[in-house]
């Protein structure tokens, strides 16, 4: 799964979701694009599924640009564990999402190929997206 290679801190507090998204709110690389409506925590795995998903629609032509990133640590402790004895060990890792921003985009396909696309890699995330393109 995606994960960083090192990190400054090896736990995170778990912070605020509100707002838009500022950067990463436009297309930049590719035409079309997956752009998200809701703010969420989308998982290493999750992004890896989507992934998955739009690969294997377009069969691998054009070209795919993923603007996401896993790089917050989620700790978690054990199940049935006593409170207190202090924070739990990381356990994944997510990628905080905010209202506005791209996660992936896509050139090289016709447009309804990409449309279709983006849709079966939707339903592998936890939120509302959108269909943009330039």
């Amino acid at each position: 799964m995606l994960m960083p290679k090192r990190v400054k801190f090896r736990k995170s507090q778990r912070g605020r979701r509100k707002g838009m998204s500022v950067k990463g709110s436009r297309l930049s690389f590719g035409k079309y694009g997956l752009k998200t409506n809701e703010c969420a925590w989308l998982r290493d795995n999750q992004i890896e599924s989507a992934r998955v998903a739009l690969t294997r629609k377009v069969q691998r032509e054009g070209k795919i640009w993923i603007r996401v990133f896993p790089d917050k640590p989620v700790s978690k402790k054990p199940a049935e564990t006593r409170m207190g004895k202090g924070k739990g060990a990381p356990d994944h890792w997510v990628c905080v999402i905010k209202p506005g921003k791209i996660l992936f985009e896509m050139e090289g396909v016709p447009r309804n190929l990409a449309r279709e696309a983006m849709r079966l890699c939707a339903h592998k995330l936890p939120f509302r997206t959108e269909f943009v393109e330039r």
